[in-house]
């Protein structure tokens, strides 16, 4: 059998992937309207994403973990296989999505991944009912959240700019500095965490760690891994979130940051992991519904919320597809 510290290697060595892929994903989401808003220069947004990303968790604890690591799965079905499967299947989603330039989300993936390997290894009885709807309530409200929030924000900001000048769109481009800082924040605080939270679960599963804990290093190595995904840049997403929707202007950018941002953070402050992706292309859907709907390209957003949906059951039919090979070779002589 394999060693457990090599196992364990083998774990951080994936789920830190999965961590770069989130962050090389999500830095999409976080720097598109405000490249093509043309408020930041595309290197500029990325290493100020990355900065951010990696401040983050340090600054804003580990809720999000907690509840990937210890609440949606019962502690006797956390073994090695079970967390590796679904990071394989995690990272294989989030390539094949990228591949197609299509926004989807890394947190619905991993979550798909466990609820697959855990049922074809342990059995349905292993989820944990409270946990996994806690989860699940937050990666589906949030993106409804996001658009309604952008779309009041929207309408609040048209409202009071009403009398302005065409020059408050350099006000807007300047506040871009702020709202994307916050919008990147708030998505490391709630990115990083699940990738700790799959470590922890490893960590405890073979006795490094003998209660569920944060270690200080698993903090520090997942917050370098996204910012270093971060700062390499999604350029397909980007594309598809920074023009593909509508034009985007200033106040576009300006208006979905902020709402995207006050989203993100309240659910990682509260424990919720949500999909940084979902929740920021609502937010943009929002804000040009509520100048003219007729501005959206709906049809963009429809294959947006076809892998909305479709996420989870893949995710989880690849982990349980992976399950019983990865099983095998963990237990090789």
């Amino acid at each position: 059998m394999i060693a457990p510290s090599t196992l364990i290697v083998i774990l951080v060595g994936a789920a830190l992937l999965f961590d770069f892929l989130n962050g090389f994903l999500d830095s999409s989401n976080i720097v598109a309207t405000m490249i093509s808003s043309r408020a930041m220069r595309p290197r500029v947004a990325l290493l100020v994403s990355a900065v951010a990303h990696f401040s983050a968790p340090f600054l804003f604890g580990v809720a999000v973990a907690k509840t990937i690591g210890h609440d949606v799965v019962a502690s006797e079905a956390v073994t090695i296989p079970v967390i590796l499967a679904a990071v394989l299947s995690a990272i294989v989603w989030n390539i094949i999505t990228w591949r197609f330039g299509i926004p989807s989300s890394s947190s619905h993936a991993l979550i798909g991944g466990l609820v697959g390997a855990v049922s074809i290894g342990f059995g349905l009885q292993n989820i944990q009912l409270g946990g996994l709807s806690k989860v699940l309530m937050a990666l589906f409200v949030s993106p409804l959240l996001g658009l309604t929030v952008g779309y009041v924000t929207m309408k609040l900001v048209l409202f009071l700019a009403r009398s302005a000048s065409p020059r408050i769109s350099t006000l807007f481009k300047r506040l871009q500095w702020f709202t994307s800082l916050g919008l990147a924040l708030s998505n490391g605080t709630n990115g990083a965490q699940k990738t700790m939270g799959i470590i922890t679960m490893g960590l405890v599963a073979t006795g490094y760690l003998s209660s569920f804990e944060v270690p200080w290093w698993v903090i520090f190595a997942s917050a370098t891994a996204i910012a270093l995904g971060s700062a390499s840049g999604g350029w397909r997403l980007i594309r598809t979130l920074g023009g593909k929707f509508y034009k985007i202007r200033p106040i576009h950018g300006f208006t979905s940051q902020l709402s995207s941002a006050a989203v993100i953070m309240a659910a990682a402050l509260l424990g919720g992991p949500v999909s940084t992706t979902q929740v920021v292309s609502c937010s943009i859907l929002g804000a040009g519904s509520a100048e003219r709907l007729s501005k959206v390209r709906w049809g963009v957003a429809g294959n947006i919320a076809i892998a909305w949906v479709v996420t989870i059951p893949a995710s989880a039919a690849m982990a349980a597809l992976l399950y019983h090979p990865v099983l095998w070779l963990t237990e090789l002589q």
